[in-house]
C-alpha cells in the first residue's frame, strides 16, 4: 500500500471541475460527485500505486456515471450537428494515461480531460 501524492488528486479533481464549467454542470450534485470520486480514487491509488496514471480519467468517469443516476448525460457531445442527443466518453477505458474525451456516436476525439472549454464546436 503507497501514499498517494496529493498533487495527482488536485491535478484529477481540477481537469474534470474544469470540463464541468465547459459544460455548465458544475452545480452543486456534481461538485458533491467530484469530491466523492477523488475520496474514492485516493483510497484506490493506496491500493494500486502502479494505478496512478489513471486517476483522472477514472475519477471522470466516477463523475459521469454519477451525473448519469441524477441528471442525465454529461458531457454532452456537441459536435455531430443533427445527431440525436448522446455523450462523450473517456478513452482508454480504463482512464488513462492521457485520457480524452471521445464522441460515443463517431469515436472522434474531441478533447483532452480538463480542455473541454477549448473546444469550438
Amino acid at each position: 500500500m503507497g501514499v498517494v501524492d496529493n498533487a495527482l488528486l488536485f491535478d484529477a479533481r481540477a481537469r474534470v471541475l474544469a470540463d464541468l464549467q465547459a459544460r455548465d454542470h458544475a452545480t452543486a450534485t456534481a461538485v458533491s460527485a467530484l469530491e466523492e470520486a477523488v475520496s474514492q480514487r485516493r483510497w484506490w491509488a493506496e491500493q494500486w500505486p502502479e494505478g496512478e496514471v489513471y486517476v483522472a480519467g477514472l475519477v471522470a468517469q466516477d463523475v459521469q456515471d454519477a451525473l448519469f443516476e441524477s441528471v442525465g448525460r454529461w458531457p454532452v457531445c456537441r459536435s455531430c450537428g443533427d445527431a440525436p442527443v448522446h455523450a462523450l466518453y473517456i478513452q482508454p477505458d480504463l482512464g488513462g494515461p492521457d485520457p480524452v474525451w471521445v464522441c460515443e456516436e463517431s469515436g472522434r476525439a474531441v478533447a483532452e480531460l480538463g480542455q473541454l472549454g477549448e473546444v469550438r464546436l
